[in-house]
């Protein structure tokens, strides 16, 4: 059998088209490809939801990838380990609560799942604004503006193009870029206690734990905040490489998500 490469350039180019033409519109358009966000992804999917995920970097994962200092071994409590264990992920007990598991093998079973399940991942992707309406006198998030990440990165001047969704995913963990951005540009409020992003705090792996579920909410109309964007929105502290409660996160903004879209149709 001989190959022709402009089949092959035919088939890259069409079913690409294809899946970004039919992502324009969606449910839910998910910023950042850490486990709060394909977890997320993979639930939101799994509803029946037209979900899909921007992720600037090239492979999924966030910090998953590289478990504690590039050791990839990651661990997980008694009561988020159920998110791995349904989609394969071979689990040991360490100790009392905790589990582990390999970093690598949660990673890629996690992306697998989600995108399996249905969700959409265009990487190489940057997310560079928002679109902001109107509606009944309230301004609301519709939209994102993108761009690819290797013109973001070359600095070139070259001009975006816009997909539009019910609502917002913010998943870039540390950084709140999403928010920043949002804050940056319009006079807006967010649903913290100053109004803008309170800023993320020290290491305390057990309060940051359990905040990262507790503020995982919607944060301005149309966005939500999840992983460690929520704790880093509402001031809360950063946990290192425990991730039961990023997977937790992902699994509430998703069930959220899902009832106020039920909600609105």
């Amino acid at each position: 059998m001989s190959l022709n490469e402009k089949v092959i350039s035919d088939a890259i180019i069409t079913e690409y088209y294809n899946k970004f033409r039919d992502s324009l519109e969606l449910d839910v358009a998910i910023v950042g490809g850490g486990p709060s966000g394909m977890t997320a992804g993979m639930n939101l999917a799994k509803k029946g939801h037209k979900v899909a995920m921007f992720e600037r970097k090239l492979s999924l994962g966030g910090g998953m990838w590289g478990g504690g200092m590039t050791w990839n071994i990651i661990v997980v409590q008694d009561e988020s380990k159920h998110v791995l264990e349904d989609i394969g992920v071979p689990m040991k007990h360490w100790d009392d609560e905790y589990w582990t598991c390999d970093a690598v093998t949660a990673t890629t079973t996690l992306a697998s799942a989600a995108t399996i399940a249905g969700m959409r991942v265009f990487n190489c992707m940057s997310v560079e604004d928002v679109c902001i309406r109107e509606e009944d006198g309230q301004k609301r998030v519709n939209g994102l503006v993108i761009n690819s990440s290797p013109v973001e990165i070359a600095g070139l001047h070259v001009d975006p193009l816009v997909i539009h969704c019910k609502h917002v995913i913010e998943a870039t963990g540390h950084d709140t870029e999403v928010l920043k951005t949002l804050c940056r540009k319009n006079d807006i409020s967010l649903n913290t206690p100053s109004g803008s992003i309170e800023g993320e705090q020290s290491m305390w792996a057990d309060v940051a734990e359990t905040n990262t579920v507790n503020h995982t909410r919607e944060v301005f109309p149309g966005v939500w905040v999840a992983g460690m964007a929520a704790n880093a929105t509402f001031g809360s502290y950063r946990m290192g490489p425990v991730f039961g409660g990023m997977l937790l996160s992902g699994e509430k903004v998703a069930e959220d998500i899902h009832q106020r879209l039920i909600a609105e149709d």
